[in-house]
């Protein structure tokens, strides 16, 4: 598919501190929503997308990121002895993701704050813009969630954050924009990003869901951030504050996602994501709803909460705008 951009960036080096102790010894980017982790997903949705250069920002824990990419011809030759050429296939597809999206890996250097991992990666990125998706996101829709953000990027020229709308009591957990102008079609022209408005002075019914265009300008403004940092090594480096830096001057524009997400980022999200990735499967669904319906114990009572959720689109925060970092 072309597409006027070619370059993504999957932040991967964060704690993954809210889902402890899950995540102590397995990188969250490696949990696993439905028979692929959810890093998978992201790179999926990118190389559908029409991505084909793919930087993933890691720490020096997740070596495992690596390994779930790297071909392994050893596993495929004993799987196709021993007559698993599905097994073998299914190996062989995901070693074959590094290739098609051309995946590089980056350790990350700098403050605490989602801006470092970005700034890392573009200083090679010279005038290209590119994408940034975190790695504990996934989406279904019928055109990726990416897709949809290079098109809006294709008509402005400009910035573009994926927005979803959101139930406005629920703005204290989000980054909210604030919106100009409604061009229609999803797309909105935007003045800057509240964090974490109360509900009473929320300035738009709209969620920050962590997709971005970003552009050199606003690379620019994460380089003034971390020089004044370099200066006062004070806080965090934040891509919220060089988006608002940026749109003080310049346009940047919302696109409203159509689509499901499913968050993975907390351990209530977590369930939530991995029930509604089964019940909608067509071997696992099934029984699930069976263990649902019957109830024989308190843990079929949470699932058939999820069930509910699912159903109603709150499952995977779709239609709310449901948490994520």
């Amino acid at each position: 598919m072309p597409t006027t951009l070619r370059r993504a960036v999957i932040p991967a080096a964060g704690l993954g501190s809210r889902l402890l102790p899950l995540t102590r010894a397995i990188p969250k980017e490696m949990l696993p929503v439905g028979d692929r982790p959810v890093i998978e997903h992201t790179v999926r949705e990118l190389i559908d997308s029409g991505i084909t250069d793919i930087t993933i920002v890691v720490s020096g824990d997740k070596s495992l990121i690596q390994d779930h990419f790297r071909p392994n011809p050893a596993l495929v030759a004993q799987l196709r002895a021993a007559g698993k050429d599905a097994y073998a296939d299914a190996v062989e597809d995901v070693a074959d993701l590094s290739r098609r999206g051309h995946i590089t890996y980056l350790f990350q250097h700098g403050p605490y704050g989602n801006g470092t991992p970005v700034l890392n990666a573009a200083r090679d990125f010279g005038d290209e813009p590119f994408l940034v998706l975190w790695p504990d996101d996934v989406f279904v829709a019928r055109v990726p969630r990416a897709r949809q953000l290079i098109t809006a990027h294709e008509k402005t020229g400009a910035p573009v954050l994926a927005l979803m709308p959101m139930d406005p009591a629920e703005s204290h957990r989000y980054g909210v924009p604030m919106v100009k102008e409604d061009l229609g079609e999803g797309a909105l022209r935007i003045t800057g990003l509240v964090e974490k408005p109360d509900p009473s002075v929320a300035p738009s019914h709209y969620a920050a869901i962590g997709g971005y265009v970003l552009t050199p300008g606003v690379v620019d403004e994460l380089r003034e951030q971390y020089r004044q940092f370099r200066a006062n090594p004070v806080g965090e480096l934040y891509l919220t504050d060089a988006l608002n830096a940026y749109a003080a001057r310049r346009a940047v524009y919302g696109q409203v996602i159509e689509g499901r997400w499913y968050d993975t980022g907390n351990p209530q999200a977590y369930l939530l994501a991995q029930f509604a990735h089964a019940l909608a499967h067509p071997e696992y669904g099934p029984p699930l709803l069976d263990l649902a319906r019957t109830r024989p114990g308190p843990g079929a009572g949470r699932a058939a909460g999820a069930e509910r959720g699912t159903g109603a689109g709150r499952a995977a925060g779709a239609e709310r705008a449901a948490g994520g970092e």
